[in-house]
């Protein structure tokens, strides 16, 4: 078995060629380029040893960064164009796919790997890279939500539902996930009616087309092409996440929309929020479900305040946790919140919203289980409102006096 120092020369044997490259178009000197050689065996020899550390890794990736970056400000400042970054980018791979296979329970490598592949815009090689975490994590909602959100930037919703339905399988411990999954479809409820209202009247709007203009078009121009006889291509790490659009064949399913699926479309429940809400009710079967995780759900429905059918969902929301914990602080600053949702503060609506907000306030003191706690989180949500500036002076007032109240019973 070789030692690791034979390791270590085979390694920077292979960073030669870049090296001739540096000293030939004189991007580097002399000098510099002997201590590059010596850093870099230096990191060599480090990551190499028996007890060698995931943030040894990291370290020598971000200087490997670093010295790319350097070299692309010299190559501007000497006009010298024919150099690339496809060997540093290329070489940091072989370092993050050493690090992975050294330390395949370490987490923030796997994310940094995954970074660095979507900041390289390599589409394949970052599906590939995910699917083998997500084989060694199932359990990880962190990397089954950097999966979601990747297809959903993407403009591919499918591939999305795709993978948080299935790491929702596997994260029944917390809520985090689910929240995830539920701003991932309010986001795409927001998007479609953004483009309805761009496009026009917004009931005259063919809902397919805002559905389509809210996808990109494919990944072409978007990856960097790999030889397919590398290490990472072959066995099981030729496994990849699955993409929907593709038929026998390897070529793309032909998008159809007649008028029959366009009416169909127009009259889909998913695009009048049946899917949050069908997230939310699934997740009360889980283990993680209480009062804190509707109150984190209904948060989340109430942030999307210009999404026609925020109101629809967040009543849903409340609804359940009445029926569920009716006397719980969560549940009882949810019922005292809602009237609000949506308001401009500085509209002529807000006042009336407020009055009843307050009224709720008092109804809630009455049979709330922990007066305590339902007055904290009343005194944050006044001291937010509060912060607002040029606030009319007489809702200013009433609301120190409630917050100065609150405060009172919170000790």
């Amino acid at each position: 078995m070789a030692g690791v120092s034979d390791k270590a020369r085979f390694y920077l044997e292979r960073a030669a060629p870049q090296l001739r490259e540096f000293e030939e178009k004189e991007i580097f000197q002399p000098d510099e380029i002997k201590a590059l050689v010596t850093k870099r065996s230096d990191f060599e020899h480090t990551v190499l040893a028996p007890r060698s550390k995931p943030t040894d890794f990291l370290a020598y990736v971000e200087w490997e960064r670093s010295l790319d970056r350097l070299r692309a400000k010299r190559c501007r400042r000497l006009k010298v164009r024919t150099s690339t970054s496809h060997a540093s980018e290329a070489r940091t791979f072989g370092i993050f796919e050493r690090a992975v296979l050294k330390h395949p329970g370490c987490i923030p490598l796997w994310v940094a790997y995954l970074e660095f592949a979507s900041q390289a815009k390599a589409t394949k090689k970052w599906r590939r890279i995910m699917t083998r975490a997500l084989r060694l994590h199932p359990s990880n909602a962190g990397l089954w939500i950097m999966a979601g959100r990747k297809s959903a930037q993407n403009g591919d919703m499918e591939r999305a539902r795709a993978h948080f339905l299935r790491g929702c399988r596997f994260c029944t411990g917390e809520a985090t996930l689910w929240l995830e999954y539920a701003r991932c479809e309010m986001d795409w409820l927001a998007r479609i009616e953004a483009k309805k209202g761009v496009k026009g009247v917004r009931r005259g709007v063919n809902v397919m087309e805002a559905i389509k203009a809210t996808e990109t078009t494919g990944e072409e121009g978007d990856q960097i092409n790999f030889d397919e006889s590398d290490s990472d291509g072959g066995g099981e790490d030729e496994l990849m996440l699955p993409d929907p659009d593709l038929v026998a064949g390897g070529k793309k399913k032909k998008e159809v929309f007649d008028e029959e699926t366009t009416r169909k479309m127009e009259q889909n429940p998913a695009l009048t929020g049946a899917i949050p809400m069908a997230i939310f009710d699934i997740a009360q079967k889980q283990p993680f479900f209480n009062a804190e995780a509707a109150g984190s759900f209904f948060e989340l429905f109430a942030s999307f305040s210009k999404v026609s059918t925020h109101g629809k969902i967040t009543q849903h929301v409340l609804d359940a946790m009445e029926e569920k914990y009716p006397n719980s602080a969560e549940t009882c600053s949810c019922h005292i919140r809602q009237p609000l949702i949506g308001v401009g503060l500085r509209t002529a609506e807000f006042p009336k919203a407020l009055r009843e907000c307050l009224s709720r306030l008092r109804t809630a003191f009455e049979k709330t289980d922990d007066k305590k706690v339902l007055a904290q989180k009343m005194a944050a949500w006044i001291t937010n409102i509060l912060e607002v500036e040029d606030l009319d002076a007489a809702i200013k007032t009433v609301l120190e006096h409630t917050k100065q109240s609150m405060e009172e019973l919170s000790k």
